[in-house]
């Protein structure tokens, strides 16, 4: 018997608040330092939740939201706060440990 696999999408597991920002934390402690990883870390998470109305609250077109977190795109760090806001997070720096 052949096996069979189905698309596993990291937004389908994202159901409470403390499940994205838990996901949001790891995928900034691993982004590789071109902000690749938050990028697509940021769309799952718009996927997760109702893109459409997400991207009305940071005041962009959904399809500007969803230019912005493609793989090409290019997010400006004002709409990254502005997500961030939206979602009940805030950003915050803190000393890392050596």
């Amino acid at each position: 018997m052949a096996e069979s696999f189905s698309r596993w999408d990291s937004a389908d597991y994202l159901d409470t608040d403390e499940d994205i920002r838990l996901y949001l934390e790891a995928c900034i402690e691993e982004d590789p330092g071109d902000g690749s990883l938050i990028r697509h870390a940021l769309g799952d998470v718009a996927r997760a939740r109702n893109f459409s109305a997400l991207a009305r609250e940071v005041g962009v077109s959904r399809e500007g939201l969803r230019k912005a977190l493609s793989a090409e795109g290019n997010p400006s760090f004002a709409l990254v706060l502005k997500m961030a806001r939206a979602l009940g997070l805030e950003l915050r720096l803190t000393q890392r440990a050596a």
